[in-house]
């Protein structure tokens, strides 16, 4: 590993009925458990949505650094991701699973799919969940 370029520290409380708190507090949440999980549905986030959004903006950075080293204008683009919760509560083998989708406007196809092989190679997210977690990559129509 290279040198620390940044660090942060988030804490919680109360598990997935709490909520939490980045150290510097520029993130403040209420937690709450999805209907789907046995919960009440609350008003506030869950861990899954919170993973969701920061794959989605580290992965797009990825892939706009990757366009710009191209020179390929990716200035239209967005990418979404689908974290789910795989397995079975009863059993306790939950697992995650991800889906990462890129609208990439006026590219053709063999260039974004390129584009989006080569952000997850390179995308911290990625890295660290390969291996461990089955992520799928999709081209969509915007």
């Amino acid at each position: 590993m290279g040198d620390t370029l940044y660090t942060t520290t988030a804490t919680a409380w109360g598990g997935r009925e709490g909520r939490v708190a980045s150290g510097d507090n520029r993130l403040g949440l209420e937690l709450s458990v999805p209907k789907s999980m046995g919960g009440d549905d609350g008003p506030g986030t869950n861990p899954e949505q919170l993973f969701a959004a920061g794959y989605a903006a580290c992965f797009h950075s990825a892939l706009k650094a990757i366009a710009r080293g191209r020179k390929v204008d990716v200035s239209d683009s967005a990418i979404s991701v689908t974290i789910s919760i795989v397995g079975s509560v009863a059993a306790g083998d939950l697992g995650l699973q991800a889906r990462i989708e890129a609208e990439l406007p006026g590219l053709p196809p063999d260039v974004g799919n390129e584009l989006l092989a080569a952000a997850h190679e390179v995308c911290p997210y990625s890295a660290a969940t390969r291996g461990n977690v089955p992520v799928e990559l999709a081209l969509v129509q915007s």
